[in-house]
């Protein structure tokens, strides 16, 4: 009997286990060059294809910010929890996967990265045929998904942001790269901060929104991104908050997992504002 159970339980994982890469062998994953409008410079964008996609049918596409000193490839290979859940939430709803260097390692949104992020989107929709659209990132992923999406509201049907800011011109944080970003230092370009600070303009945030937050987060403080989404859920009923007191500069799998979920949802039902 118990030799029996085991030969069984063996068939079934094996079986498990070529699905598995079965599935794997059919996404497809690509490394994208292109040259940017603005600058003509060459930038580049990973993109993940699910199993079964058809360039022929209207596609959602979530778009993945990564954080200061990372590029393209963390949302697209790290198997930390925040970008681990951002690949199978795609995954789960048949979504594109794009992970962009939006000017790697030190972007925070500025003007450069900003452009590449409205030609990406442009060629996205010709190109696959996006007609939704979320946009998330981690730490300064997410505060440039805040960022852009309070630029171009207009291209964004909802955002993800884990452990960002909400506010540049109150963050303390990585100065000089956010003065070679913006042009400038808050004193030398004030009107650069407060305009990619998305806690000043909360009535552009109509669509679903996402955000996790840790009380103990030192890097990316959480009260900007606190105080933005308690503002805009006065008018905007599709809003969720996940604030951890105790919680760091990083957010665990299962509250990534949820905030995917309340947004991807949402968009995909068509709610907004």
């Amino acid at each position: 009997m118990q030799v029996g159970l085991q030969k069984t339980w063996f068939l079934v994982s094996l079986a498990a286990a070529l699905s598995a890469n079965s599935l794997l062998a059919e996404t497809r994953m690509d490394d994208v060059l292109f040259r940017a409008d603005c600058d003509g410079t060459e930038q580049r964008y990973v993109i993940i294809v699910p199993d079964g996609f058809s360039e022929d049918k209207p596609c959602a596409a979530l778009i993945a910010l990564h954080g200061h000193g990372s590029d393209r490839w963390q949302f697209a290979k790290n198997p930390r929890s925040e970008c681990r859940s951002a690949r199978d939430a795609a995954a789960a709803h048949g979504m594109l996967f794009v992970s962009p260097d939006y000017r790697a390692k030190t972007s925070w949104m500025g003007p450069k990265a900003e452009a590449d992020m409205v030609q990406l989107i442009a060629k996205l929709k010709a190109q696959y045929r996006v007609t939704k659209l979320i946009l998330c990132g981690g730490s300064m992923g997410g505060t440039s998904a805040l960022t852009f999406t309070a630029l171009h509201p207009d291209l964004v049907d909802g955002v993800v942001s884990l452990n960002g800011t909400a506010n540049l011109v109150e963050f303390a944080g990585f100065p000089d790269a956010l003065a070679a970003s913006f042009g400038g230092t808050k004193v030398q370009t004030p009107d650069e901060y407060r305009r990619r600070s998305a806690e000043f303009w909360p009535e552009r945030f109509t669509m679903p929104v996402a955000a996790t937050t840790g009380g103990k987060d030192r890097v990316v403080p959480p009260d900007s991104v606190k105080r933005l989404l308690d503002t805009v859920k006065a008018k905007n009923p599709n809003v969720l908050l996940i604030h951890q007191p105790e919680g760091g500069h990083s957010t665990n799998y299962e509250d990534s997992k949820t905030a995917f979920e309340f947004v991807i949802s949402r968009v995909l039902s068509g709610q907004r504002k």
